[in-house]
């Protein structure tokens, strides 16, 4: 069996036994999701998809609207904790209109897949249409299968998202919502609050528990298009990298559509918005990293890339005891 055929090379390797923790779990899992003992990370990209809330009209997130398309021309001219990371490990980075409440000029490295100007305010009315749902999703998809690596890392920005996350995480996991509401872009604890008592009267007045039918009435165009593209992405057999809360409440609609779906999912970092920790857990999620991250926009993707790139190499280039002619260890 091909698990046990990873095993055995990395066991093999000049090393005691388990000596690289978490390394070895991790080139173990890249292998079986590449089907092979000698895995490779090809061309890896990390997808940054943003949209705008209706709901941000209850006055739920500290910051304007405009600061989702500030922050998209921010990332396009290079200035964002994304790019930053993403120069530095050499990794193509594209950022996908997804649903801006903004028309933004044509240039380079912008992806327009814009469904709506913006969701609905979901505290009064679904956030999109079924239709609107689809489509996102369906878009999401087509950017993946035009990436020519196998190893794509999601992340996203948009002023209010953590509230759509917060409702999609009760819904779907079945968490108090007290354990699901954090600060997201920095709250205060009335503001925490109030973003609480806010989605409480919106759960209360949608009566949904289909997984699509709750990503339709709470999501944004930004997560349904993430889930969409985590599905093609595992069809594909691509590695799929996780970033935050945000991502991770993408993760939890496309899970509860297609469990195998997580055979493909490593997951870059706990962070340090309330809930992930509960979200990861119920996924039975073994995060990387845990360096007190809320910043989204994939930054924990980025910084878990030398992992993987770390545990294939060793996998593939570590000597083993019988090239090396080191004594293993005594029967």
């Amino acid at each position: 069996m091909l698990s046990d055929a990873l095993q055995a090379a990395i066991d093999n390797k000049t090393k005691p036994l388990g000596s690289l923790g978490m390394l070895e779990s991790l080139a173990h899992w890249i292998g079986l999701i590449q089907r092979t003992v000698r895995p490779a990370l090809r061309q890896p990209a990390i997808l940054v998809f943003a949209g705008d809330h209706g709901v941000v009209a209850e006055k739920v997130s500290p910051y304007p609207q405009d600061v989702t398309w500030q922050m998209v021309e921010n990332f396009l001219a290079g200035g964002a904790a994304i790019n930053v990371f993403a120069r530095q490990h050499g990794c193509t980075l594209q950022v996908v209109d997804a649903g801006v409440n903004h028309d933004f000029a044509a240039r380079a490295g912008l992806v327009d897949r814009k469904v709506g100007y913006g969701t609905r305010n979901f505290a009064s009315e679904p956030a999109m249409t079924a239709e609107q749902c689809v489509l996102a999703m369906a878009r999401g998809a087509e950017l993946v299968a035009g990436l020519n690596g196998n190893v794509v890392g999601f992340g996203e920005m948009g002023i209010g998202n953590s509230t759509a996350a917060a409702a999609l995480m009760h819904l779907l996991t079945g968490a108090p919502l007290a354990d699901c509401v954090g600060a997201g872009a920095g709250m205060d604890a009335a503001g925490v609050a109030h973003k609480r008592e806010v989605i409480e009267r919106a759960v209360a007045k949608h009566d949904v528990t289909a997984p699509l039918d709750v990503l339709a009435t709470f999501g944004g165009f930004e997560i349904a298009m993430m889930a969409g593209a985590m599905l093609a992405a595992a069809e594909r057999r691509m590695v799929v990298l996780i970033d935050g809360f945000i991502v991770t409440s993408a993760l939890l609609v496309v899970a509860r559509l297609q469990p195998a779906v997580l055979d493909y999912c490593v997951f870059s970092h706990c962070s340090d918005e309330r809930g992930h920790r509960t979200m990861l857990e119920h996924l039975g999620a073994r995060p990387l990293l845990q360096l007190g991250l809320r910043l989204g926009e994939g930054s924990g993707c980025a910084l878990a890339l030398p992992l993987l790139q770390a545990a294939v190499n060793f996998l593939c280039e570590m000597a083993t005891f019988e090239s090396a002619l080191v004594s293993g260890k005594d029967a």
